[in-house]
């Protein structure tokens, strides 16, 4: 197992994230001798850092996770888990929610915690002065309870920034989705820079965009064989990240013991790209997005009357269009309706100055139909968050 140095820690750069682990045929009920199975594979190969959360699995990750891990030291591995600021409820308790994380892990302590998906929708939440929700995390890391604090956000390059202005200095890492897709698609390359000049260590959650980039067209995966014979796509995504100085942790959602070992063997090295191998990769990641040329110049947005962030909606539209409804219903729900594909009234103006020759209106008119087959954002998290209470009896 290849390790980063992080403060006076050495962690394994291969972490295990427990949101997809194995279920147990035909049910919704974990396979927790799969999972023993699987973890003793992960801290035989060398993995470390175990990440569960408040809401996986509804609520019974961090109970399993937490169980199996009692069978080894708890100095010998790093534990984290978030706060579910992001779900949507009527009032929010860190206190009680921490203090049921704690007993449900069977810990004292974590020794990562997050606020879960710092966004557009959920940054109000997470700087509400009625919750104290950072103010309370800072305290329990002053008593030890938290050993590092962090974020991970799924929001958008400005909204990381604000958020990072507010209160970057009390933050010691971010995980975000990153990946060669989302290198463009979600402008992770533009986040990992940011946080990279704000020297705050990177942790990356999608690297192989839920199994997207494991299972690539028999085109693309030869194309890729013939650079590395020896090498599988779910490897390629891997590489493309260990290239990253400030990448300090992988999380791989892990769902059964192949892909465990696979990753594992992954990481016993790293095999730097070439530029060459690198822009193969970036190719086939365009190519597969197959969306509208939005540079983001901007210069739609001068002529519209209606005032819209056309970049930003041409940006969601390729997103959603690829199949990533979970964060475009996000940006969505954060916009007001003045703001939304919607209220484009098809004039045209934008399209006569875009110097990619794009058809807004036509866009803005499919994105609307597009968003009717969209996962509802706000029933998910408060589905998730009943799901969470379920879980506590």
């Amino acid at each position: 197992m290849i390790y980063n140095g992080f403060q006076e820690l050495s962690l394994s750069r291969l972490g295990f994230g427990t949101m997809r682990l194995p279920l147990i045929e035909g049910t919704k009920t974990i396979d927790k001798e799969q999972v023993k199975e699987m973890v003793r594979l992960a801290i035989d190969g060398g993995i470390n850092y175990f990440d569960t959360a408040y809401p996986y699995h509804g609520g019974e990750s961090e109970r399993v996770i937490g169980e199996v891990l009692k069978a080894y030291p708890r100095d010998s591995y790093y534990l984290a888990t978030k706060y579910p600021g992001h779900q949507i409820a009527e009032t929010y308790d860190p206190k009680a929610i921490f203090e049921e994380q704690l007993q449900k892990c069977g810990v004292d302590y974590f020794d990562f915690y997050l606020l879960h998906n710092v966004c557009e929708n959920s940054m109000n939440v997470y700087l509400d002065e009625r919750w104290g929700i950072i103010d309370y995390f800072m305290e329990q890391k002053k008593r030890g309870r938290i050993r590092h604090l962090g974020f991970s956000s799924h929001g958008r390059v400005e909204n990381l920034r604000e958020f990072l202005d507010l209160h970057g200095d009390k933050m010691e890492f971010c995980q975000i989705q990153m990946n060669y897709l989302d290198w463009t698609l979600q402008e992770a390359k533009e986040k990992y820079e940011l946080l990279s000049e704000r020297n705050i260590p990177v942790w990356v959650m999608e690297p192989v965009r839920g199994g997207k980039l494991a299972n690539l067209s028999d085109y693309d995966s030869e194309k890729l064989k013939a650079l590395r014979a020896d090498e599988t796509n779910a490897a390629w995504a891997f590489r493309f990240l260990q290239d990253l100085p400030n990448v300090k942790m992988v999380l791989s959602g892990m769902s059964n013991i192949a892909q465990m070992k696979e990753n594992i063997d992954i990481f016993k090295q790293t095999k730097p790209l070439l530029d060459t191998e690198r822009e193969v990769l970036l190719s086939i990641a365009e190519k597969m997005k197959n969306s509208l040329p939005c540079t983001g110049c901007g210069y739609c947005k001068e002529g519209c009357p209606m005032g819209l962030n056309i970049p930003l909606l041409i940006s969601s539209y390729n997103e959603a269009k690829f199949g990533g409804g979970f964060t475009v219903g996000m940006m969505l729900d954060s916009l007001p309706e003045e703001q939304k594909p919607s209220a484009c009234v098809g004039c045209g103006a934008c399209s006569e100055i875009c110097p990619q020759k794009i058809d807004v209106p036509a866009a803005m008119a499919d994105f609307n139909e597009v968003i009717k087959t969209l996962p509802n954002w706000t029933q998910i998290c408060k589905e998730r968050a009943e799901a969470a209470k379920k879980g506590k009896a």
